[in-house]
């Protein structure tokens, strides 16, 4: 197995999902077929432009080119945010980067389509208003098989990510408590949280055929589990993070996210053993991190020790500095985690701008740590 070439972690890509909202009342729009209109025509003959809708009519994503350094990664991101946030200010609109509505009127429909249609009636009142978005991050693999055991030996770090990318304390005009709750409105879902371990592809995908089979899925494209072989592309997927306030938390999840893919790849190369995941530790530890972000307590899911978070990302990056180093990311990671460490996750700053003038501030700020170019003046 090899780790060189654009398979076996070294590309990687970002899918970012943002919220549409009205900046006189700061609630959701859904005008996401307005927005992404023109963001389309703005984007004509630009190579690797990639907007589309989501589940909801106030939500739009973005996808980046596959990119093969963080700087290459950060250019995509920029760009994307920046085009579509014109053309939400075209339509009048904010775009903003948060992994929950901060205030909402009413309910927006869902998205016209048969997909989204079946998906609406599978799941019924869970989804109704469902407006959560996330930060996904591929990291190229080089087959299916090397995918699973891939996720297998990663699985433990999931909740640290989750942590630091933890940006959604708020839903519709209240704190909930968390500082992600967009992670407790997911694991509401079948085939949500850690995922299992399996020991091939073929048990992975007989898994997946079984929750479409029982009805709890409508595809094997739909699985919630916050870290996955890519269903269509050469990837595993991260699907753990809140949608990244800033650019620079976007890359930061990418470098992590790469980081981890390398540093497994080379443990499968020299036989080092797969570390033994505990089921209800795991369960804890995505609770935990959704509960309390960077600012409380952690739990191993492999030691089942109870530990600082900060202590947490300390381990993480402790294990992913050989493959930070060879990527030559190294210094990056640093500059950005020093960044989190003085700054707060997005959800602690979003509670520092509810605190100086409730919803709108809170608005206002995701608006602009949204575009990069914004978010440079702040």
């Amino acid at each position: 197995m090899t780790r060189d070439g654009a398979a076996g972690g070294v590309t990687m890509g970002v899918e970012e999902e943002f919220l549409l909202a009205d900046p006189e009342t700061a609630c959701t729009v859904p005008a996401a077929q307005a927005v992404l209109r023109r963001a389309h025509h703005e984007a004509s003959g630009v190579d690797g432009s990639g907007f589309k809708a989501e589940f909801l009519a106030s939500q739009v994503e973005s996808a980046t080119a596959v990119c093969t350094t963080l700087e290459e990664l950060r250019e995509d991101l920029a760009r994307d945010r920046a085009r579509l946030a014109d053309s939400a200010r075209e339509e009048g609109l904010l775009l903003l980067s948060s992994g929950a509505a901060v205030l909402s009127d009413g309910r927006p429909p869902v998205t016209e389509g048969d997909r989204f249609r079946r998906i609406s009636e599978l799941f019924a009142d869970i989804v109704d208003g469902y407006q959560v978005c996330g930060c996904h991050v591929h990291v190229g693999v080089p087959d299916r098989e090397t995918a699973v055991a891939v996720v297998n030996r990663v699985r433990r770090w999931l909740p640290t990510l989750l942590a630091l990318s933890a940006n959604s304390p708020f839903c519709e005009g209240r704190d909930r408590g968390y500082a992600s709750w967009r992670m407790m409105e997911q694991m509401r879902f079948p085939a949500s949280g850690i995922p299992p371990r399996f020991p091939d592809a073929a048990a992975h995908d007989a898994e997946v055929a079984r929750l479409v089979e029982y009805g709890s899925l409508i595809d094997d494209r739909m699985s919630f589990w916050l870290m996955r072989p890519s269903p269509w592309l050469p990837t595993v997927e991260f699907r753990v993070a809140d949608a990244a306030a800033t650019v620079d938390d976007a890359v930061l999840q990418a470098a992590l996210g790469r980081a981890l893919v390398r540093r497994t790849l080379a443990d499968l190369e020299a036989g080092v053993p797969e570390p033994e995941l505990d089921e209800r530790a795991a369960r804890a530890a995505v609770w935990a991190a959704a509960r309390y972000g960077l600012r409380g307590y952690g739990i191993d899911p492999v030691t089942r020790a109870r530990k600082p978070a900060g202590a947490l990302v300390d381990e993480l990056l402790r294990y992913a500095a050989p493959a930070l180093e060879e990527t030559g990311d190294t210094g990056t990671v640093r500059r950005l985690m020093a960044a989190v460490r003085e700054e707060g996750t997005g959800a602690d700053r979003q509670r520092r701008a509810w605190e100086r003038g409730g919803p709108r501030a809170v608005v206002e700020l995701l608006a602009a740590q949204t575009d990069a170019r914004e978010h440079e003046g702040i």
